[in-house]
């Protein structure tokens, strides 16, 4: 064997110990986050800039607490602060700490039977679609986006246990399944915005309404708390709080865009 043969099965011996040393994280993140395809760059930099592997358990945000309370996660990415807060507050994580934000937004038909574009605030085109019973998705799955959805509807002075089935759809299903189910139906949707911008399935969709400050979307990360479950690891946590939090985290989430449009805008603010 030649020098430089020799040399070159070296160096990716090298690169193949190296990558197998990276430490593991298990971080729970919502189907939203997920679906923006953000962590196809976030996750390859993390591990080139701190040796971290980060596997994803991807659910929605209860699913994720309930992974959270159970100490099944080292950590939690996730978007329903009031939850966050209650979860912090139990002890079952050491803090809270904001990471980035984007919107909610309808999504409906191109037909726009609810007139849903021109509607004043968010409160107005829900009760513009329940006034028409146009057909409605909800994820209905527990998640950030699903408790968000309630909470608008409660503001609106509608309760959702008394809706006909036949338009008001609970689909039990994360974003992405959820938005396939209203192309199939050409029905209208809360969506996040970066969900929408990167679904394919769009058929005769389109965004509807947007930029009330009720719609604004908030994600947060929460180390497990290792008081509550010693075996989690912490340490780690720390790592990958810093990293997404500091300057190259910051950074990759500000330049992410899809089509030419931003989806999230970083607001980490320093500990």
């Amino acid at each position: 064997m030649t020098f430089s043969r020799v040399l070159l099965a070296l160096v990716f011996l090298f690169l193949s110990v190296t990558a197998g040393n990276a430490e593991t994280l298990r971080l729970a993140v919502t189907t939203s986050f997920h679906n923006s395809s953000l962590s196809d760059v976030l996750l390859p930099q993390i591990e080139d800039d701190i040796n971290l592997d980060i596997q994803l358990i991807v659910v929605g945000t209860g699913q994720a607490l309930k992974l959270g309370r159970a100490g099944d996660v080292d950590a939690i990415l996730v978007h329903s602060k009031s939850a966050e807060e209650e979860f912090v507050e139990q002890g079952y994580a050491t803090h809270r700490r904001e990471i980035m934000y984007n919107d909610f937004v309808f999504i409906g038909p191109t037909i726009d039977k609810a007139d849903i574009s021109n509607a004043r605030s968010a409160i107005d085109a829900l009760n513009r679609i329940a006034s028409r019973k146009a057909t409605f998705v909800s994820r209905g799955d527990d998640s950030g986006t699903h408790r968000r959805e309630q909470n608008l509807w409660s503001s609106a002075g509608s309760n959702i246990e008394l809706f006909d089935a036949t338009w008001y759809r609970e689909v039990g299903a994360g974003m992405g399944a959820a938005l396939n189910a209203a192309s199939a139906m050409n029905a209208y949707i809360i969506s996040d915005r970066a969900s929408w911008l990167n679904f394919q399935n769009k058929g005769e969709l389109k965004l509807l309404y947007s930029g009330d400050p009720a719609l604004y979307n908030q994600y947060a990360f929460l180390p497990v708390n290792p008081a509550r479950h010693p075996h989690v690891k912490a340490e780690l946590a720390v790592q990958l709080e810093d990293w997404l939090a500091g300057e190259n985290g910051q950074k990759l989430i500000a330049e992410y865009s899809i089509e030419g449009e931003h989806l999230f805008t970083p607001n980490a603010k320093p500990k």
